[in-house]
């Protein structure tokens, strides 16, 4: 077994063999540029690019025409929401969104207010989850877009993503979905889930880094863009740049591989997972699963230990790679957004961990995993003056939690 064991699937995924040697011939030998017509290296790029967006859209339940690439989700993001944003100024300024997104999208949405435009942040349930109903309670007569993720990147935590799609398209409303940690995950069609723009990013499907995808829909309704980047009118004119052939080759094995393995990959994430769990709530107290148990990422696992500081936590388990929440914030000391957006205190913010088990994690990982986490936490316990107080029978509520004693 080979230390440190990776648990932080979600953050990004490990490159499969299958998706590096579809990838191996664009390094190589062919290395022509899409955009050239006039030539076989040319047109062997081409044709290259042209399967790969065919095989996400059979992912995803799309036409091969209706993807456009990009450098990863957040661009894809900014692509969405500015696009649309500039494009439907007239129509109407008001978004919807949630305060347990991603922060490509929290972000962009806060550019846009800069720019004029108003923005809804709905506040989740309990468990993370954004509802229909709080969509429509939401939803104003300029409303032209509403963004909101399929998968929480933290808690795992699912949306119900076709009922907010339904509501959206009966609305007149465009709906974009961040699908970056659901898809070949979880099974996705944008004609069944009515939606109209959706990001995906080869790392977290065992792709890649480095590229990634837009899906615009095409009719029904024909949603059009504003280009964020100028210059040589790629990709239908909303991208422009040479094209990343070698990673697009890439995404699209990943995708094919979501496709054909997504059963497989979701009952070994699951089955892991939920090993994972029942050991650590057999042998610790005072633990607390944070999201929607059922209706989940098969591969997540978002838990606080109280008592215990999670970044300790971390130090503590060294032959373990996991995290506190999202890769792109890893390094703020704050405590997550999306924990808080969900009502959790501080306390138990600050001791939460995310595991991530996915397609290479094997059932001797998860035995060491449980053995490491064990007996980190009973070894940081055994220094905290408020687990000593409830060993002794304190009632914890009565005393005021400092982060780090």
């Amino acid at each position: 077994m080979k230390l440190p064991i990776y648990l932080d699937y979600q953050a990004t995924t490990p490159l499969d063999p299958r998706v590096l040697e579809a990838m191996m011939p664009y390094l190589t030998n062919e290395f022509g540029n899409a955009a050239s017509r006039s030539h076989p290296f040319g047109w062997k790029a081409e044709e290259a690019v042209e399967k790969a967006r065919a095989q996400i859209g059979a992912l995803i339940g799309a036409s091969g025409k209706e993807i456009v690439f990009t450098s990863g989700s957040t661009e894809s993001i900014n692509l969405a929401l500015k696009g649309v944003a500039e494009m439907y100024a007239e129509k109407g300024r008001h978004i919807i969104t949630s305060s347990v997104e991603h922060k490509a999208v929290l972000d962009t949405c806060k550019h846009l207010e800069q720019s004029g435009c108003k923005v809804t942040y709905l506040a989740p349930t309990k468990t993370g989850q954004v509802t229909a109903e709080m969509v429509a309670a939401a939803l104003q007569p300029d409303t032209v877009l509403v963004a909101l993720m399929w998968a929480n990147n933290e808690v795992g935590t699912l949306n119900p993503v076709r009922e907010i799609g339904a509501l959206c398209h009966e609305k007149g409303v465009l709906f974009f979905c961040d699908a970056t940690q659901a898809v070949g995950k979880v099974p996705v069609d944008v004609e069944a889930d009515h939606i109209d723009l959706l990001c995906i990013s080869a790392h977290k499907i065992y792709g890649p880094k480095g590229v990634g995808c837009l899906y615009v829909r095409r009719k029904n309704p024909r949603v059009r863009l504003v280009a964020q980047i100028d210059g040589g009118g790629h990709e239908r004119g909303m991208r422009s740049g040479t094209l990343n052939v070698p990673g697009i080759v890439g995404l699209g094995k990943a995708c094919e591989l979501g496709r054909t393995e997504l059963e497989k990959d979701a009952a070994h994430s699951r089955a892991l997972r939920d090993s994972f769990e029942q050991r650590i709530f057999a042998e610790l107290d005072h633990v607390v699963l944070n999201g929607e148990r059922e209706q989940r990422l098969p591969g997540n696992s978002n838990l606080s230990f109280a008592y215990v500081e999670g970044e300790s936590l971390i130090m503590g388990v060294k032959d373990l790679a996991v995290s506190s929440g999202s890769a792109c914030t890893s390094a703020s000391l704050e405590p997550s957004h999306v924990l808080r957006a969900m009502g959790v205190g501080d306390e138990f913010a600050h001791s939460s961990i995310r595991f991530g088990f996915g397609r290479f994690t094997t059932r001797e990982e998860v035995d060491h995993a449980v053995g490491e986490v064990v007996r980190a936490v009973r070894r940081l316990r055994e220094l905290s003056p408020l687990y000593e107080m409830v060993k002794e029978g304190i009632d914890p509520s009565t005393v005021q939690w400092q982060s780090g004693h």
